[in-house]
């Protein structure tokens, strides 16, 4: 996403965007299926990122259950650099914890992964309620407003299915330390509108590392 200040954005009625935290709680709007919080992301938190980075193999973590002292300990464990990993594991652990109060549970799905391609590189939309991402290197995810989708596309590549998007000048695109709610077709009420979005292509010896939690 530009990292313009919300106010200067023409936005979708869909999405609700600020640089500050109290913007995700607007998720729970009906209207609303994508909430960003724009920050920057903090020079420590972005050193300590890259990193985590610096490895010729793409690595994942994953964590279900409470974003505990227990779950920070097995991160640093995993992580490929856990002597500099401490700013990040810190923001990874406040995230989650405030994904967590956000919707009421005690347990999250968390993933973390250093991509050297794309993840999922076509446009869809998540079939579960909720989503949270993050990027803390690399490229953001990318998302469509609603007038530009034609989600008569989506589903499973066919030689007869339109293209989703319709105008590729609307694409919009996540900025490193931006954290996005996203809502998926597993929201009540918005099996027909969920965002839609994808991973964002990279070039070669690019990478991408990304956190995503899933509100259990």
């Amino acid at each position: 996403m530009s990292s313009l200040p919300a106010t200067h954005l023409v936005l979708p009625e869909h999405a609700a965007i600020n640089n500050d935290i109290s913007v995700l709680p607007r998720i729970f709007e009906d209207a609303i299926n994508i909430a960003i919080f724009q920050r920057p992301l903090p020079a420590d938190i972005a050193f300590s990122a890259q990193a985590q980075c610096q490895t010729d193999r793409a690595w994942q973590y994953s964590w279900l259950g409470h974003p505990d002292e227990t779950f920070i300990a097995d991160l640093r464990r995993r992580l490929p650099a856990p002597e500099a990993a401490d700013p990040l594991i810190d923001d990874m652990a406040t995230i989650a914890e405030a994904i967590a109060f956000l919707f009421d549970t005690q347990t999250v799905g968390i993933r973390v992964r250093l991509l050297n391609s794309a993840m999922c590189p076509r446009f869809h939309c998540d079939n579960l309620p909720a989503r949270m991402v993050t990027t803390y290197f690399g490229p953001g995810s990318e998302w469509l407003p609603e007038h530009a989708i034609n989600r008569d596309g989506l589903g499973a590549p066919h030689p007869n299915r339109p293209d989703i998007a319709t105008d590729a000048s609307a694409i919009q695109r996540l900025s490193p330390g931006d954290i996005a709610l996203l809502k998926g077709s597993g929201w009540e009420g918005c099996e027909e509108r969920g965002l839609v979005h994808r991973s964002p292509s990279l070039g070669n010896d690019q990478k991408r590392l990304l956190m995503s939690i899933d509100p259990a």
